[in-house]
């Protein structure tokens, strides 16, 4: 993979085949993991090569720790209650240039509220097409999400990789 340095200006959407969103969080003193399907995907860059906008969308009700029962429990009401919200929504606020990419802040919906997120997008190229990983931390009391630390880590790391394109629904 190589740095991209500039983007032409336009909407570019994820393409939805080619893009993952995954996770980690501490669970029991170890490292859960899992997937998330992303189920829409957009970034925004201006006249002069900078992002200006980033909205994503996740399948919370399709998460897959890999360990059903956890599944399950994670559909829990006191948890990520998926059967009143199967979604997770996040609309940047403002986007600032860092090396490799950008800084973005944004409000992260889940759980029927919501919450700032802030994270880096970072762009790259992989066979001739345009990638962009996106990192985050998210400190899942935010979205009162409440469970003893020592079972559900606080925070919960978030990465989305897409492969993104001009003109691709």
């Amino acid at each position: 993979m190589t740095a991209v340095a500039t983007l032409a200006a336009g909407v570019w959407q994820a393409d939805l085949t080619r893009t993952s969103a995954s996770f980690q969080v501490g669970n029991l003193g170890r490292k859960a993991h899992g997937t998330v399907p992303v189920t829409a995907g957009s970034v925004e860059i201006g006249e002069d090569g900078q992002l200006t906008g980033v909205h994503g969308t996740l399948d919370l009700g399709a998460i897959d720790t890999g360990i059903a029962k956890r599944d399950q429990d994670l559909r829990k009401p006191g948890l990520l209650d998926l059967d009143r919200h199967p979604t997770m929504t996040f609309t940047a606020t403002s986007c600032r240039p860092a090396p490799n990419g950008w800084e973005v802040t944004g409000t992260l919906q889940a759980r029927g509220t919501s919450t700032e997120l802030s994270g880096v997008v970072e762009l790259s190229t992989a066979d001739g097409e345009t990638v962009m990983t996106a990192t985050a931390r998210l400190d899942r009391r935010t979205l009162g999400i409440k469970a003893p630390r020592f079972l559900i880590g606080a925070f919960v790391d978030i990465t989305v990789t897409a492969v993104i394109r001009t003109g691709v629904r």
